[in-house]
């Protein structure tokens, strides 16, 4: 099990719609950051999508860091590119979230080729895909390299609560984001906010997290991802992200230790 930061660690830094900064974060740079804070692996997400241009650069800046690919969909032409730069990059693990009307079918066209290059292809779970079907999906496929990406937050937006969605998900889990969150109620108590949190000042329960995935014979890496509300500039808020960010991975270092772990 190793820890490390995602281009989903600095959302803001990247880029959201409507709030670009005039230097963005770029994959060679996410690098610099992980080195910098001790990370483990650093995952380059779907908000930072990659072209083949960048993969020799970040072959020679990696270092010792382990680099994970992650992208959107399941249309088997960019999941067999990523695929190749997985290759190119010593990747051994490819993220992506799935689209509405992801089969077992729909996965079998590539899984033969993730399995002739030992990358393991993590789905992740999110609101469009009810968690007991994503794990018939890939217990269908029954391949030890297809499993679970297991997002502590995504599935909130299926109506699951994590404890729910930990259980259903822990025996085919094969990569981590801990994603740390609050359920406030907005200022007219009219209703609530799902909010991020810095990991560890919020509701998810990592400690426990881990012992779920580990019961189930599993020791996957540990991917920080963050929700770092908007603090009224986009410099205050990329800001707060890389002090959540610095918080954050000192959160994980402390839980994963072996010191710490039963």
């Amino acid at each position: 099990m190793k820890i490390g930061i995602s281009s989903w660690t600095y959302p803001w830094a990247v880029g959201v719609d409507g709030h670009c900064p005039s230097r963005r974060l770029d994959a060679l740079r996410l690098l610099e950051r992980g080195c910098a804070m001790g990370a483990q692996v650093v995952q380059i997400a779907d908000n930072l999508p990659l072209d083949g241009s960048l993969v020799a650069p970040l072959r020679r800046a990696a270092g010792g860091i382990e680099i994970e690919l992650g992208t959107r969909g399941t249309e088997a032409g960019n999941l067999l590119r990523y695929l190749e730069y997985a290759v190119a990059l010593g990747s051994r693990l490819i993220r992506t979230l799935p689209s509405e009307g992801c089969t077992a079918d729909t996965l079998r066209t590539v899984l033969p080729e993730f399995e002739r290059e030992r990358v393991v292809l993590a789905i992740e779970n999110y609101e469009c895909l009810p968690s007991v079907e994503l794990a018939a999906i890939v217990a269908r496929l029954d391949s030890p390299w297809v499993g679970i990406c297991l997002d502590t937050v995504n599935s909130l937006g299926a109506l699951e609560m994590p404890e729910f969605t930990v259980k259903t998900l822990a025996p085919y889990t094969v990569n981590l984001h801990v994603k740390d969150f609050a359920i406030v109620r907005v200022p007219h108590r009219m209703g609530f906010e799902i909010a991020g949190r810095p990991a560890g000042q919020g509701r998810l329960d990592l400690p426990w997290l881990i012992d779920q995935v580990w019961s189930c014979g599993r020791e996957p890496n540990l991917v920080l991802e963050q929700w770092p509300p908007f603090a009224g500039s986009l410099e205050e808020t990329m800001a707060r992200e890389a002090a959540w960010a610095e918080a954050g991975m000192n959160y994980l270092k402390r839980v994963a230790a072996p010191s710490s772990r039963p």
